[in-house]
């Protein structure tokens, strides 16, 4: 009995080590690469550059012209201009914000203002983020139909957020519901006003 026990321990000695086949591996990650490849979800991800100030930095004077703000507040969205004020407020309707008032109204001030692509959105603390997507969506672009197609229109791409300011009663009262957005001051060199 002990001699067998040595024969068959010198036996696995003597056998060769077992080969790592690496073809069958390889096959088998062939296949589940193609399968995962072709169960993926592809979407497309959006991503909007938002221009947030970076920390401690000191502010210049703004240029002269609009500058634009859209305030969401709990029970009003809000256009304004940061030099002389509101322009334009748009009360909740029965189904909540009036987004559709809202792009009639900016694109009244694009075709006013085409040049300008810089907006800024003052937001309420609380704000749903929902909100702040349909606001920004409303300032970035508006659709146009063309045909059969829809096409979407550039208005204010360039967009900031913001805090906006806490509420307080102007001496002449709420601000008009929809004002025609002021004139913009002539570009250099075409001063008069006049048709070239």
């Amino acid at each position: 009995m002990r001699r067998s026990y040595q024969i068959r321990k010198l036996e696995r000695h003597a056998r060769k080590p077992a080969e790592l086949l690496l073809v069958p591996m390889i096959d088998i990650f062939t296949v589940l690469v193609t399968f995962l490849l072709m169960t993926a979800v592809f979407s497309r991800t959006v991503i909007l550059q938002l221009n947030l100030p970076p920390p401690n930095t000191a502010w210049k004077e703004p240029p002269p012209g609009l500058q634009l703000e859209v305030m969401v507040r709990k029970d009003l969205l809000q256009v304004a201009d940061r030099n002389t004020g509101p322009l334009a407020t748009f009360p909740n309707t029965a189904g909540g914000y009036d987004y559709d008032n809202l792009t009639e109204y900016l694109k009244r001030v694009k075709a006013k203002f085409p040049d300008k692509t810089d907006a800024s959105i003052l937001l309420e603390q609380d704000t749903p983020y929902d909100t702040l997507v349909q606001v920004m969506d409303r300032l970035r672009v508006f659709e146009v139909g063309q045909g059969m197609n829809t096409v979407q229109a550039e208005l204010f791409p360039d967009i900031s957020i913001g805090d906006a300011p806490s509420t307080t009663e102007t001496p002449g009262g709420a601000a008009p519901v929809a004002a025609a957005p002021a004139a913009a001051a002539p570009p250099p060199g075409k001063a008069g006003g006049g048709r070239s």
